[in-house]
Formats: C-alpha cells, structure tokens, sequence
C-alpha cells in the first residue's frame, strides 16, 4: 500500500480514460497531460493504461509500504525521496519505509506519479479514473491508502528523460467547430490574432478565458462536446472543457483543441497566457 500522510493540494488516481459511456452522460475522465501520463508509464514499461498519480499544483505526502519503483513525470514539484532531492522525469527504487515529498513549485501545474504495474484502485466502467459520482471519492485525503504490487526485480532501461520546458508552450492547434460560422469576421480576428488569460476559473472540469470576444445572438439545442471544445457564452467568454467536462452542452463550439494542445493547456493556471492556432 501508499500510504498518504498528507494529501497536497488535489491527488487523484488517474489512467488513459473511461470511454464507451458518453452517451450516459459519463465524462471521459483520465490523465488532464496524457503525454506526460504516458512517458512515466513508459519508463517504468507498463502497460500504457496503468494508472497513475496526478498531482496538482502542491504535491503530497506519500509512505511505501512495499519496495518498488517509481517515475515521476510532467510539473516539476521539486521531488525529494527521504529528504534528498530527485530529478524530475526519471526512474527511481523505493524500499518500504520510503518517504516520498513535494516541495517548491518549478513549473507546470499537474504532476504525475507512475509505479511499475500502475496502481491498484477498482476498477469502474473499465478505468480506474476518479470521477465523482462515478467513483466513491475524487480525490486523495490524508490517512487514505493506495494499493500497488510490491515489484523487487526490475532493471529500468531508460532511468532519466530530458523532456522540453513545459513553460515555453502557450500555443494551442485547433480545428474549426460546428457552429465556428456563427462569429463575425472581427471575432474571428479576435480568436487568431489576440491573446488569452486563464481565468481563475479553471479545473478538471473546464478552463475559463478572461477575455471576451464580444456578444452573439446564436440559439442552438444541447449538441456533442468533447475534451477540448472550446465554446462561446452569449457574452463571448470562451470556456475549454477538459477531460472531466460534461458530455453535451449549449453554448455554440467554436474551436476543438488537439490533443496536444489538450495536454499543453492542462499544464497552465490562473494569469497564464495562451493563444489559438490553426495548424
């Protein structure tokens, strides 16, 4: 078992995603950065799907109970294991008894903690994704525990990545959405010529733009949204839904983000700044 003596700001338990029951209403869920969800899988060569540890902004507490290994991946949170700083974006052994921290947020927001066979919690609706109702909790308190296999034998090949600076990303590559036709030629300019701050509005759910790119007057009945679709209020505050966004929504959906840009958003908070590109 983890055990977690402090719980950091909000750690869940997160995979690749909860899919075939969007039309029940169930969000996708999963890693908000898959890519840096993923690289830590694949240092540790798990299945790609094994769940990991996303941890945001402020990172936790952690005690193993049992020895084995781990890949920390995506913001740098200044890791220490027993009191001594560890790299980011690397491999490392743990034994029981070891005591895994957090301290100075570096850079990005979200975190990600892989060990080697992923971990352990129930599975529901085919993923082990926190996602409140769907799951019994949506994120980790203090005193609560998560189960891994105790792995002795493994020889890392790959012990440290030097992955880009996640701060340097402020462009995001969309396609054009269904009801992108609906905006003036001056909201269009808006869109690809100017620059966006994330509001503080901003979670798993969706992220919320402070700018405006003026009024619209378009009336449309609940349609399809997807992680990524970016849409309009009547007001023309641009809202992004992310991996745990509702699955049908009424406002028009202008823009529909990659999934890089999905990843790269997932990694930015409160006054940082992005813009809009089409590939």
């Amino acid at each position: 078992m983890l055990k977690v003596i402090k719980s950091g700001f909000f750690t869940t338990v997160q995979d690749q995603g909860r899919f075939g029951f969007r039309h029940m209403g169930v969000p996708v869920s999963g890693a908000m950065d898959q890519a840096a969800a993923l690289l830590a899988n694949a240092m540790l060569e798990n299945d790609e799907n094994d769940a990991v540890l996303e941890i945001t902004m402020s990172g936790p507490l952690l005690e193993f109970e049992e020895e084995t290994w781990i890949a920390l991946s995506g913001a740098n949170l200044s890791p220490q294991l027993n009191g001594k700083d560890i790299d980011n974006h690397s491999v490392h052994k743990v034994n029981a008894g070891d005591k895994l921290a957090f301290g100075k947020h570096i850079d990005g927001l979200r975190g990600y903690l892989a060990v080697k066979n992923g971990f352990q919690t129930p599975l529901v609706l085919n993923s082990r994704s926190f996602y409140s109702p769907i799951t019994e909790i949506n994120h980790l308190d203090s005193r609560m525990e998560v189960p891994y296999d105790e792995v002795a034998d493994f020889e890392p090949k790959i012990t440290h990545i030097k992955r880009e600076d996640i701060d340097k990303f402020k462009t995001l590559n969309v396609s054009l959405g269904p009801e992108y036709e609906i905006l003036s030629d001056a909201q269009k300019e808006l869109i690809f010529n100017g620059s966006f701050t994330i509001a503080k509005e901003n979670n798993r759910m969706a992220y919320q733009l402070e700018e405006s790119i003026g009024e619209h007057t378009h009336i449309m009945l609940t349609s399809a949204t997807l992680p990524g679709t970016v849409q309009v209020t009547p007001g023309g505050k641009l809202i992004i839904l992310m991996r745990d966004g509702q699955t049908t929504g009424g406002y028009p959906r202008i823009l529909q983000l990659s999934e890089k840009a999905i990843d790269i958003l997932a990694q930015k908070t409160f006054g940082d700044s992005i813009s809009f590109k089409l590939p």
